[in-house]
């Protein structure tokens, strides 16, 4: 008789840090599945469909430029207020989406991980990846809006920095999947606090400066405002696209370290819940 050939064998990880990478790369075919997935179903069965991706911050925009722009008096550097908003909104938009969807992997999923083996990692990370394609689409209504400025005179230079766009999509990719895992592994067992992170983010947006400049605060405040680590991901987006806004190495550099942190002890933590969330859940 032939000999059986295992190409799998599943066993039980006895260590914290028994993380293995290469799964994902091995199931990578699932992983685009679940892009995919993402992409598509957000707006099934839509009149609009696609259209939406557009609607969304042009809806929001209008809303900052009437209610924070018109009625607050709050400034905008001296750009005008659908460039300086819709800087920031896209940049949020992308992260807040990618940070409540992954905070609910474990109780958004029960179902298809109860049922079949995969690393389960796979999904928070399709769901920060598809985001970006997201993401794209809203940056081209930027690129659209800022080339309608620049036709009718408006000073808005982007400079050599806007090749760090790639270094501040990946920190907003890392922070959001950090954050995320970390409250979907704490929410398994308390409920309560995916309610509590919902509020939490919407706080969260207003510490940020999507709405107002880091520049009309005081040296002191900046610095404490910069605690924040997407401050300085926005701010930078801005001064290397519009040219106007708050740029320091410093503050980025402690960013990329926060990052780095969360995203460690994020899936640290996501591992040693997997192994017996189903009991919980």
């Amino acid at each position: 008789m032939e000999l059986e050939k295992w190409t799998m064998v599943i066993k039980p990880k006895t260590r914290l840090l028994d993380i293995d990478f290469r799964e994902l790369i091995q199931y990578r075919d699932l992983w685009r599945m679940f892009v995919k997935r993402d992409i598509v179903t957000q707006y099934k069965q839509t009149i609009l469909g696609p259209l939406w991706f557009f609607i969304n911050p042009i809806i929001t925009t209008a809303m900052y430029m009437i209610v924070f722009g018109g009625i607050a008096k709050i400034p905008t550097d001296g750009l005008p207020q659908p460039l300086f908003y819709l800087s920031g909104i896209c940049l949020w938009n992308y992260f807040s989406t990618c940070l409540l969807k992954t905070s609910n992997t474990f109780k958004d999923n029960e179902n298809i991980f109860g049922k079949v083996y995969f690393p389960r990692l796979i999904m928070p990370v399709s769901t920060v990846t598809s985001g970006l394609y997201i993401l794209g689409i809203q940056l081209i209504l930027f690129i659209v809006v800022y080339i309608y400025y620049f036709i009718i005179g408006v000073h808005a230079s982007p400079n050599i920095y806007i090749l760090l766009i790639p270094l501040l999509v990946f920190m907003l990719a890392g922070l959001s999947l950090g954050f995320g895992i970390i409250t979907s592994s704490l929410t398994t067992k308390y409920r309560d606090l995916n309610i509590l992170f919902t509020f939490i983010v919407q706080i969260w947006m207003y510490a940020t400066p999507i709405i107002y400049p880091l520049s009309m605060m005081s040296p002191q405040n900046q610095w404490i405002a910069a605690l924040n680590p997407v401050t300085s991901i926005v701010e930078t987006f801005r001064y290397a696209t519009l040219g106007t806004g708050t740029f320091d190495w410093l503050q980025l550099g402690y960013s990329f370290v926060f990052m780095c942190v969360v995203l460690g002890f994020g899936i640290v933590v996501f591992n040693k819940v997997q192994r017996s969330f189903m009991d919980t859940v």
